[in-house]
């Protein structure tokens, strides 16, 4: 005889009390977290619980009573399906407080460090269109929508899209009409794309059969108004080149244009080729120097390159980490997890070398060629994983460091690679992160010999939960 399960509990006139981790809040009730999004602090809701565990629940909204005054009015008609900007119903003034409230936690929590020195968090001046790189998908299947037509009344005859998977789900896509995170054209550019494709009967992916010829579409802008668009099939076919003049002709303000053939399962380029249809190989992209005397910097960001995706934002960001390091100018610096050379190029002006550790091939050769280009000659670059490379023998080859800047992905430093920085004992460490709970754990092992002075949060995705963070460490006296 099967059991039934029990009925997930409803409950009435719940109210949120707190910003939650991953753009949820929270609420409570019978001891326990209920975890809820799209909500905000002083809402009065009805929730049904759609997940339950030991010691937190999970729920959906069905009911306002009462509405926060932290609320306005969301801009975008995507807001509560696409899960890109969860906060974007929460006033900015709000989520910045939030932000700076996250760190703090973190801080305290994780790593049991005093947060009295931790400065106002830097909000962005742009709300909207700041992101410089978005990535569409494909689907021959697309999420439909209250707007579309019933299954009953026998539902839309075309279901291809374009657009954001829907949160949690790989094979679910939001077919994207206007999109308020990167400026024009690139709205423009992905609805002729779409049209160009139905018009001419291509195939979209079905991400469960692996079958379809157009997977995705990557748009990436500089602030110096270049423009990069690639492709991506999955087979190559003769139809690719009229898809691409056509692409061209009608934005001749693409600067880049590019596609690839990716015959896997998964959606990476990584190690793929990239072809060029237009224009040159990369896109041009510019950053001022803390140095007013020297000319602005200039990168070439490639398809695959990483870049700072809010350029605005990461000039303040570069800057607070510069200024907490305080050059006198004969330290050597260590520039962890390098990238491009960014951080590298934008320092080595006030100090009197750089050595830039990365593990992705590729991009130690876009810093190299960086610095040439930026004729910086103070900076030298190695490429493999931290593990191997930050070692004693490399210390002893080319010097212990007076400061390291840090910058590890969202998953922090690997235990033995913060053991190593401590064995290097620098003076200082400038620990830059995107994820405040791993930087907490880091650093908890680095308070054996370290204190933190300063924490500065920097918001460099509005409407959304994440939040940047650097700190400042130094020896404990």
């Amino acid at each position: 005889m099967s059991r039934r399960k029990r009925p997930l509990p409803h409950l009435e006139n719940i109210i949120i009390t707190d910003a939650a981790a991953e753009g949820k809040c929270i609420a409570k009730t019978e001891d326990k977290v209920v975890f809820v999004p799209f909500t905000a602090p002083g809402d009065v809701v009805d929730i049904q619980i759609t997940k339950k565990r030991k010691s937190y629940l999970e729920g959906r909204v069905t009911n306002f009573h009462d509405y926060s005054k932290e609320r306005t009015e969301p801009k975008c008609s995507h807001f509560g399906l696409c899960g890109g900007c969860k906060w974007q119903h929460v006033k900015y003034e709000n989520q910045l407080l939030n932000k700076q409230k996250q760190v703090t936690d973190s801080f305290e929590r994780i790593a049991k460090v005093d947060v009295n020195d931790t400065l106002p968090i830097i909000g962005g001046d742009n709300q909207y269109f700041y992101r410089n790189k978005l990535e569409y998908t494909f689907s021959d299947r697309r999420w439909l929508t209250d707007e579309d037509v019933s299954k009953e009344d026998g539902g839309p005859l075309d279901t291809n899209g374009l657009g954001f998977h829907l949160p949690g789900m790989f094979d679910k896509i939001l077919d994207i009409e206007t999109c308020y995170l990167q400026k024009d054209p690139s709205n423009a550019i992905r609805l002729f794309i779409k049209d160009y494709a139905k018009k001419n009967n291509l195939e979209f992916y079905n991400a469960r059969s692996h079958e379809g010829f157009l997977r995705n579409v990557i748009i990436r802008t500089s602030t110096i108004e270049d423009l990069m668009v690639i492709v991506i099939f999955k087979y190559d076919d003769m139809v690719i080149a009229d898809m691409m003049k056509a692409i061209g002709d009608k934005f001749s303000e693409i600067t880049s244009l590019m596609y690839v053939i990716n015959e896997k399962n998964n959606d990476t380029i990584w190690d793929l080729d990239v072809r060029l249809a237009k224009g040159e190989p990369f896109l041009m992209e510019e950053i001022k120097r803390p140095q007013e005397d020297l000319p602005d910097l200039k990168f070439k960001v490639r398809p695959k390159s990483f870049y700072q995706t809010n350029p605005e934002q990461a000039f303040k960001l570069y800057m607070t980490a510069f200024e907490f390091a305080d050059f006198k100018g004969d330290e050597l610096v260590y520039d962890l997890y390098t990238g491009i050379g960014t951080i590298a190029d934008f320092i080595a002006g006030s100090v009197k070398k750089v050595i830039g550790i990365e593990s992705v091939e590729q991009a130690i050769d876009d810093a190299k060629e960086n610095a040439l280009l930026n004729k910086i000659d103070n900076v030298e670059f190695f490429v493999g994983d931290m593990l191997k490379i930050l070692t004693e023998e490399f210390f002893l080859e080319h010097g212990k460091p007076d400061v390291i800047v840090t910058d590890p992905p969202r998953a922090g430093m690997h235990e033995k690679v913060v053991k190593q920085i401590l064995s290097a004992m620098p003076d200082k460490i400038i620990y830059v992160s995107c994820n405040p709970a791993s930087q907490a754990r880091d650093i908890a092992i680095l308070s054996e010999k370290y204190e933190v002075l300063k924490i500065q949060p920097v918001d460099m995705f509005p409407n959304t939960h994440h939040v940047e963070n650097v700190a400042l460490l130094t020896i404990k006296k």
